[in-house]
């Protein structure tokens, strides 16, 4: 697969190669995406004939990018006689393109610029897993402009090319004739707009009032304020300096208003592949980022109890009170191809929902949000109990309802094979991850603090401590596994052990499941050389009959997954534990040019001396990206207690001195300090 260069807003993204042409195959996934559509495939510019090859390729923002080329093959770049600038950038469900070519001789020169356009119309879901694919849909020919369609029954995706210069319009591009006087240049302005179409052929978002488009300078005033408002870092180890700020960018270039709140804004989930909402992603990215940007937590919790399951629907997985896991826009989701439009596969969205809601109130102090969702939030624990505990044992199991085309594994490792005894082995169904178990007893001590000091129901808080602590005690029994001093990956269908070593244990400790005792165990597991790459810990270990340091769950680093961890040995006093695994990951990203990728490979470090990168990881990818503020957060020991920020730093010794300048709360605006020492527990 070539390297792509990409620009965004939000869902709205295009990927192309370094000389900025999309090619259309059907296992190129280059293109311009809309709403889960890919709504142009080929976008390939030449001059006289020949293709253009990359000088430069600058990278402003996110949402604007540029390219310097120059015609033909290599060999014609001493004394080039000509260049071109392709400027492009991103907004309103569209692209634009200011094509500019330059003439660097004493006389007046012609050429023909040709643009060749088309669009395959594809699923993303059919350009993530490649498959045999056509171009497909109409065209049709105005003055200065091509219409490229697609219609099934009542969907209909549309997208229009035009040009602010004149030139011979046919199905396939645009063809420009052009004369250029010495030492001139010529210039064009291309824009590709992306439409979805309601039957009466109006655009969906025009009936909505889709918040007004953002362009040029409102987009660089938007990113100006966005990083404005969030807290300045100072640190002397630059990396992590270097991190946030790309951090920041990458989060900005994510936001995006999905149809059901068009005047709000959230996250998707990364780009390329799961650009739309993805229920799991957005509430740990808003917990990620609570101490920095604390207004996308609200529009997550808002969006997902108004999508919360309400019926028994087998092909969704949906159920009463159940969260969403995914909503798709495309084509397999409207023609229910595939359940995404919404999918509900995911049991642990449902407590990590309550886990937010929670911690959102303890750092905004918002309890209007906390009383209007108080409907959603009683179903969703009670979701726990009636739905999720499937063999009534008091655990959260999950068995796909949906067994043709719903996800096998409803946990965040979700892959086939991810869920597995140490024998390579996998498990029957239902199963109950352990990291499941430790989000419902959260969610259930969490969801008793709310219905004791919002929702006037003591006896309610009674009853879910009562039985969080059941829980612990049973959980803490039934999933150790005494001769490895750790817990089973998951229990299996008749109540047996999986007995896999996993990097789930650490969210373990990030819930509080864990007793006191058997922590320090935990802690040596996650940091011990079966776990610990040298760059993070992996999610499966060494020694595992499935581990393959390039699996996606079986094996891989994943940044947001080791933020939890972080945090959660920081919870248990494990506060070196937690620096040196907060080290390792920002230490990993400056590889990756200080953006957080999704995954990488589980490599040891002394092997390889760099972090290598996951082929097809998402990038950026919310999670991934919030585990940059997570990690800060652990190591300034930021916690809020009632009107108050409690600082509690354990900085390691290479980030020095570490300021976190105007931290947003319930207490207004505070800062935070933390100078490196010799941490010890």
């Amino acid at each position: 697969m070539k390297k792509l260069v990409r620009i965004l807003d939000g869902n709205i993204f295009a990927l192309s190669e370094d000389n900025g042409d999309m090619t259309f195959s059907p296992t190129n996934p280059a293109g311009f995406f809309g709403f889960d559509t890919r709504l142009l495939s080929t976008w390939r510019l030449s001059i006289d004939g020949e293709p253009l090859h990359p000088l430069a390729v600058h990278e402003p923002s996110y949402y604007r990018i540029r390219f310097f080329l120059v015609p033909g093959n290599p060999t014609h770049y001493v004394d080039a006689k000509a260049s071109v600038i392709r400027d492009r950038w991103i907004a309103d469900s569209s692209f634009t393109e200011r094509l500019t070519v330059l003439n660097h001789t004493g006389q007046s020169v012609d050429h023909v610029v040709r643009i060749d356009i088309d669009s395959d119309f594809a699923p993303i879901y059919h350009v993530v897993w490649p498959q045999a694919s056509a171009l497909r849909g109409y065209r049709e020919v105005a003055e200065d402009c091509l219409r490229l369609g697609y219609r099934r029954d009542k969907f209909h995706r549309v997208t229009d090319v035009s040009t602010s210069e004149a030139a011979e319009v046919d199905e396939r591009g645009f063809t420009f004739r052009i004369r250029i006087g010495p030492q001139g240049k010529w210039s064009t302005t291309l824009r590709v707009k992306g439409l979805v179409l309601r039957p009466d052929g109006a655009d969906v978002r025009d009936r909505l009032r889709y918040a007004e488009a953002q362009v040029g300078s409102q987009l660089r005033h938007d990113l100006t304020h966005w990083l404005a408002d969030a807290p300045r870092l100072h640190c002397d180890w630059e990396p992590m300096t270097m991190t946030y700020q790309r951090g920041l960018v990458d989060l900005a270039g994510l936001r995006f208003s999905p149809l059901a709140m068009p005047h709000e804004t959230m996250l998707a989930a990364g780009l390329p592949w799961s650009a739309t909402i993805i229920g799991r992603d957005s509430i740990i990215t808003s917990f990620q980022t609570l101490p920095f940007v604390p207004g996308l937590a609200a529009t997550t919790l808002r969006l997902l109890a108004l999508d919360q399951g309400s019926v028994l629907d087998d092909f969704r997985d949906e159920e009463p009170g159940k969260m969403l896991n995914e909503f798709r826009y495309g084509e397999m989701a409207a023609f229910e191809e595939r359940p995404q439009s919404p999918y509900f596969g995911g049991a642990d969205v449902t407590p990590l929902f309550v886990v937010l809601l929670d911690e959102y109130e303890r750092w905004t102090g918002d309890a209007a949000l906390v009383r209007e969702l108080e409907d959603a939030t009683r179903a969703a624990l009670h979701w726990i109990d009636e739905y999720g505990d499937l063999r009534g044992d008091g655990y959260l199991w999950y068995q796909p309802r949906n067994e043709r085309s719903g996800a096998l594994n409803h946990c965040w490792k979700d892959s086939p094979e991810a869920i597995c005894y140490r024998d390579g082995r996998l498990p029957g169904l239902p199963r109950a991850t352990c990291e499941l178990q430790g989000y419902a007893y959260d969610a259930k001590r969490r969801g008793a603090r709310l219905a004791r000091e919002f929702w006037g129901d003591p006896a309610y808080a009674d009853r879910l401590e009562r039985q969080a602590e059941e829980l612990k005690r049973r959980f803490n029994q039934d999933f150790w596994i005494a001769d490895g001093e750790y817990f089973a990956l998951a229990l299996g269908p008749d109540g047996d052990q999986v007995d896999a070593l996993a990097s789930n244990m650490g969210h373990l400790l990030w819930s509080g499941i864990v007793e006191r005792p058997r922590a320090e165990a935990v802690a040596g597991h996650l940091l011990g050389p079966r776990l610990f790459s040298g760059w993070g810990v992996r999610t499966l270990a060494t020694g595992q009959t499935s581990y393959n340091p390039l699996g996606y769950h079986v094996g891989a680093v994943w940044p947001f997954d080791n933020s939890l961890i972080a945090c959660g040995l920081y919870r248990y006093g494990f506060v070196a534990e937690a620096g040196l695994i907060a080290e390792s990951i920002i230490d990993a990203a400056q590889h990756f040019a200080g953006r957080m990728p999704e995954a990488f490979a589980g490599y040891d470090r002394e092997l390889t001396r760099y972090p290598v990168p996951y082929p097809a990881s998402n990038s950026p990818q919310a999670s991934a990206t919030g585990a940059t503020f997570l990690l800060l957060r652990t190591l300034l020991g930021l916690e809020p207690y009632g009107e108050h920020l409690v600082v509690h730093p354990a900085v390691p010794q290479r980030f020095g001195r570490i300021e976190l300048l105007e931290i947003p709360g319930r207490w207004g605006r505070m800062d935070a300090i933390g100078n490196a020492r010799l941490v010890t527990r």
